[in-house]
């Protein structure tokens, strides 16, 4: 037999976008279902971006969620650019009164998993054969299979958090949003390396021999990226080569040296660029991935999931409240802006830093000569820096007193 029962919101996807949602909308008051197809254990340990942009940390704390954030995460106030054999700091504080915190991906769900558990808020973990329905009717239906049983979500409202491949967005009828996507005809070799910190900041290096980024995650684990084919095996990339091939990326004329160490994790991701416009049809509504997705240069994937839910929060939270509409209705005329500046920022950085395909002796030296006006030109440097920084979140967000209703909920991160 089928259980079928009812919530005001069903969530699908718990990514960072599906479990802030769910936790904002508890703030407010509003009840919501997690749906996530991998387990709590798999979403917990999947290691992704770490870089937060300000106004992420300010509503991660305002909202009760940032207690280890704060404790746990590196603030970085600058990067490094670094061509030509020279290191150059672009100083983000200095340039825009912010700075971007160092704090794992994985480590923000976990605290957010952990307050919805302590909360008793319902986050179900393996529901598998996710299916929307009626998703442009009043009475929209959310179908699944947990345990071997079917089960049924009927709700006022359903929002799409995950992620570019999840059924989200598919559920939206052909010809009902445009899609626009670019496929870069390269990608990273990521690895996670059990070593000291090489640098105090981020290293983003441009090479003849293509790019090269040094991250961190904890004082002992490091995370560095190669550019390579993305169609590459990781075979091909044997742990001399990869440290051969940092150094050489990385090299400099101040006898700075990378520290190396066992790497514990490697993987290629490809570089792709995707938006989807509108990021609504009818009562379902896209955010995070399921709605665009950047290159990881600029840094910017988590931090806009973070933005969307910003917005579409209160907006579902208004409707609950007063039953207005219009916060709903222009929740992607709010966000698609944000969208596009993020794209634009992050396709330009990915192209000032990598070597592109078939790339002439002219075409670098360009590539060279946009580099150099970012270190000298004040006005090139604040630009990257406001962008990387990041802006602060849009407008409804803002009228909404997060932090009062962060210190009504007694449940914090253990």
């Amino acid at each position: 037999m089928t259980r079928s029962r009812h919530t005001q919101v069903a969530i699908i996807g718990a990514g960072p976008a599906g479990l802030l949602l769910s936790h904002l909308l508890h703030l407010r008051g509003v009840e919501a279902v997690v749906l996530e197809v991998r387990s709590r254990k798999a979403v917990e340990a999947t290691v992704r971006a770490g870089v937060l942009e300000q106004s992420t940390v300010d509503l991660l704390v305002a909202c009760g969620v940032g207690e280890r954030l704060l404790r746990e995460g590196f603030v970085h106030r600058g990067i490094n650019l670094r061509f030509d054999g020279q290191t150059h700091r672009i100083d983000l504080h200095r340039l825009t009164g912010r700075a971007i915190t160092i704090y794992p991906q994985h480590e923000v769900l976990r605290d957010l998993i952990w307050t919805a558990v302590a909360a008793g808020r319902e986050v179900v973990f393996e529901a598998h054969d996710v299916r929307l329905h009626d998703v442009d009717t009043d009475q929209p239906l959310v179908s699944f299979i947990r345990d071997g049983d079917e089960e049924e979500l009927h709700c006022d409202f359903i929002a799409g958090c995950d992620g570019f491949h999840g059924v989200s967005r598919p559920s939206i009828p052909s010809g009902a949003i445009q899609s626009f996507e670019h496929q870069f005809p390269f990608g990273w070799l990521g690895i996670l390396v059990a070593a000291p910190l090489s640098s105090q900041e981020l290293i983003y290096a441009r090479h003849e021999r293509g790019f090269a980024l040094v991250s961190t995650r904890t004082p002992q684990v490091q995370r560095m990226y190669l550019q390579c084919d993305p169609d590459d095996d990781l075979a091909s990339w044997p742990d001399e080569r990869v440290w051969h091939e940092l150094g050489l990326r990385l090299e400099t004329r101040d006898g700075w040296e990378l520290i190396r160490g066992e790497i514990l994790q490697r993987n290629i991701v490809c570089m792709r660029s995707f938006v989807a416009e509108p990021m609504q049809y009818g009562r379902l509504y896209l955010a995070g991935d399921a709605a665009h997705i950047v290159p990881p240069t600029g840094a910017k994937g988590l931090n806009l999931a973070v933005a969307d839910v910003s917005v579409l929060a209160p907006a579902l939270a208004d409707y609950f409240d007063t039953g207005r509409t219009e916060l709903l209705r222009d929740y992607s005329a709010i966000c698609l802006p944000r969208v596009w500046r993020a794209q634009r920022f992050s396709a330009w950085m990915t192209a000032a830093l990598h070597r592109l395909p078939d790339m002439d002796d002219y075409q670098g030296r360009l590539q060279l000569a946009e580099l150099e006006q970012v270190v000298h030109c004040p006005t090139a440097a604040a630009s990257l820096a406001e962008n990387y920084a990041g802006f602060p979140l849009p407008e409804p967000a803002l009228g909404i007193p997060w932090a009062e209703l962060a210190e009504r909920c007694v449940l914090r991160p253990v």
